[in-house]
């Protein structure tokens, strides 16, 4: 069962013609390099009765790396995370592995990697193995001018991981015809975009395939408004409202509702180095102690080490206030970047202690940042590692201290 169900559009492109008719049709440049930020608010009904809501963080960063005849080939990265705004049941069949934990800050999910070329009139040519993008070949537009109030339809598919909780092991496919239609413009923060809708409905029956659990009926439904820039020659946001409903194997029924908003941001690269120096002096002038900064490949990272918490808990020590507080300035200084909190324990207890303990501990530095507005909450993703990245030798006490840290990666994408 996919850790969410949201439509992820990536590298749409527009070419304004003049007024009147316009010919839609995507535009691919080698080098162009953008963000897609999707925040889906979703209820997950278990036989018919409300099982819990929460919310979903999708971060995709896109890279055209190279362009042929018009194709354009895409490597992108998909980052989801999530967090829970009313907890009532336990986990579903066909759902998330967990129940989210309720707080402020996102919790990490899953990272997929995806390469795939599209060409002009949106046709997605991908490996099998990909998980993501989820829709593909949405939107598809035809070969001729379109004028508002024009409509036209296209073939396309859902592609979702099934693996954790039906162990179905491959990208599961679901096919679909989507209805659109040239809206003119319409009215997004405050601005008017040329926008056209996006409509399809799902009614299926699948064959059974392997896994403890298979979908014996999925019905659904998607809409949704896509908004474009002429100067900028892409999208700039899309809003979705969708239900998708799975009559499982062993009688239960799963239901998706919910809505989705997305927006597509252009991003600069990082000068890592330069950064990095520029924080470490930082943290020098700021007097923070137990506190180094490297360059990661997700950007640079701030490492905490021996922060104090409560013992065996996750309940931050005032003492310790006084240094996030200071890491909170060097934040400030970067406020177009999101953060990626990570927690990190030492080599003591069960595996799932520690994993447990460390995520804790991260969600709580995440949410006292938060609370003093260094980022808004969708800015903001937790991960805990437990024990999996120790940087000292966890056979002495000065290692273990080293392990005992909170981490916070300022991220490129």
């Amino acid at each position: 069962m996919p850790v969410f169900y949201v439509l992820i559009l990536v590298s749409l492109f527009f070419l304004p013609a003049g007024a009147g008719a316009e010919e839609f049709f995507y535009k691919h440049e080698a080098g162009d390099f953008y963000r897609i930020i999707s925040t889906v608010k979703e209820d997950v009904y278990l036989d018919r009765r409300l099982n819990h809501r929460s919310e979903i963080l999708n971060r995709i960063a896109v890279d055209v790396i190279s362009v042929r005849e018009g194709r354009g080939r895409h490597k992108a990265v998909f980052q989801t995370s999530e967090r829970s705004v009313g907890v009532i049941g336990a986990g579903v069949p066909g759902g998330r592995n967990r129940t989210p934990q309720q707080g402020q800050s996102f919790q990490w999910a899953r990272e997929y990697e995806s390469q795939f070329d599209r060409d002009r009139l949106g046709y997605i040519d991908i490996e099998r193995r990909y998980y993501m993008p989820v829709v593909r070949n949405v939107p598809v537009f035809p070969n001729r001018d379109l004028s508002p109030g024009d409509t036209w339809t296209g073939e396309g598919h859902e592609m979702h991981d099934f693996r954790d909780s039906f162990g179905i092991a491959e990208p599961y496919r679901i096919p679909f015809t989507a209805n659109y239609r040239y809206l003119g413009n319409r009215k997004w923060q405050d601005r008017d975009y040329p926008a056209f809708s996006v409509s399809y409905r799902i009614s299926s029956e699948p064959p059974a395939v392997p896994g403890r659990l298979w979908p014996r009926k999925i019905t659904g439904a998607s809409d949704q408004i896509v908004y474009w820039d002429f100067d900028m020659g892409q999208p700039v946001a899309y809003d979705e409202s969708f239900r998708m409903i799975f009559d499982l194997s062993d009688g239960r029924t799963i239901e998706y509702r919910g809505t989705a908003h997305a927006e597509i941001i252009e991003s600069s690269r990082m000068d890592k180095e330069k950064m990095a120096g520029e924080i470490a002096d930082d943290i020098d002038k700021l007097g923070i102690r137990d506190a180094t900064v490297r360059v990661v490949d997700e950007g640079i990272t701030i490492s905490l080490e021996n922060i104090q918490f409560q013992a065996d808990s996750a309940v931050l020590l005032n003492s310790e206030q006084e240094k996030l507080d200071k890491i909170g300035q060097i934040l400030r200084k970067y406020p177009d970047r999101d953060i990626l909190v990570g927690g990190h324990t030492a080599l003591a207890g069960t595996r799932e202690g520690q994993n447990q303990l460390s995520q804790e501990r991260a969600a709580v530095a995440a949410d006292y940042l938060i609370g003093k507005g260094v980022r808004r909450p969708e800015r903001v993703v937790v991960r805990g590692y437990g024990a999996d990245r120790p940087l000292g030798d966890n056979r002495t006490e000065e290692g273990m201290r080293r392990n005992r840290r909170v981490e916070i990666t300022i991220l490129e994408n």
